[in-house]
């Protein structure tokens, strides 16, 4: 999660070695694309022979896993905390993310989440001089944090008003958040949501309508569930820059986050409806 908040701005993918770029990556010029690889190579590709090409073509960047299930011919590569895809063959590299249309699921954002909880938005630098990949560079989200100061008009306020109390801060376009959102509704917590655009212009847009929309909470679960959403007048949307500085400031660099009010106390990442009892759970006085 490198990019943290900045992935609206700037959206980078790694430079995996300096072999990456003597690959014939996709061109359209030609017409070549993902799909175009996919049909090309359907059926099972021969992993063995997918890393050993990887190997000859790519000697300085590690393969830690690869996946050629599921993606039509494609393989998915695993290096470190990042993932790229190439054909069975490995010719052809692609860079970018792989979506399923009919699931309306980014598959990129899961899968690097699954291989670092705390990273949803890879985006390792390299070290100046070196041809390997650097490790990711991240600041540690703090245990407590105070939410003095966060503007009212940064969140979207929803379930039911007697519930456990919760601040978490969210991307309508994390499959991980929109996962959490049914565990919160579980529990019957009193969920204080802040937008933070962690996959970029089009997460922001999407928290713009929601946050502007007349009714916010019934258009937060409508873009938790792929729905299209509509255009509402323009708002103040300056409660989501403020929602972003915050979480920039205290190291969030992905979502969810989840934050106790009570005492300001940081989880990061999805937990089920068992474990958001535990965390949300009054603490007993001590003495």
């Amino acid at each position: 999660m490198t990019e943290g908040l900045n992935a609206r701005q700037n959206r980078r993918w790694p430079k995996l070695a300096l072999g990456v770029v003597a690959l014939a990556t996709l061109s359209a010029a030609t017409g070549w694309g993902a799909a175009h690889l996919a049909a090309q190579n359907a059926g099972s590709p021969d992993v063995a022979k997918v890393r050993a090409a990887l190997k000859l073509r790519l000697p300085k960047t590690p393969i830690d896993a690869i996946d050629c299930n599921g993606l039509g011919g494609l393989c998915e590569v695993a290096s470190k905390t990042t993932l790229f895809y190439v054909d069975a063959r490995a010719k052809y590299l692609v860079i970018g993310r792989i979506y399923d249309m009919e699931a309306r699921q980014d598959l990129t954002a899961a899968r690097l989440l699954a291989l670092n909880p705390d990273l949803l938005a890879a985006g390792a630098a390299r070290r100046a001089g070196s041809d390997q990949d650097a490790p990711p560079q991240q600041k540690a989200a703090p245990q407590k944090v105070s939410l003095a100061g966060l503007p009212a008009n940064g969140a979207i306020t929803w379930g039911p008003a007697n519930g456990p109390k919760v601040v978490v801060f969210s991307d309508f376009h994390c499959s991980f958040c929109k996962r959490l959102s049914g565990e919160l509704k579980t529990i019957g917590a009193r969920v204080e949501e802040r937008p933070i655009s962690i996959f970029g212009p089009e997460a922001r847009k999407d928290a713009e309508r929601v946050l502007c929309s007349q009714k916010p909470e019934v258009s937060l679960h409508a873009a938790y569930s792929g729905l299209a959403l509509a255009n509402p007048k323009p708002c103040d949307t300056r409660g989501l820059d403020a929602n972003e500085a915050f979480a920039k400031a205290h190291g969030f660099n992905g979502t969810p986050v989840i934050v106790r009010p009570s005492d300001g106390a940081v989880i990061e990442g999805y937990r089920d409806a068992a474990a958001l009892r535990a965390f949300l759970a009054p603490t007993p006085p001590q003495g």
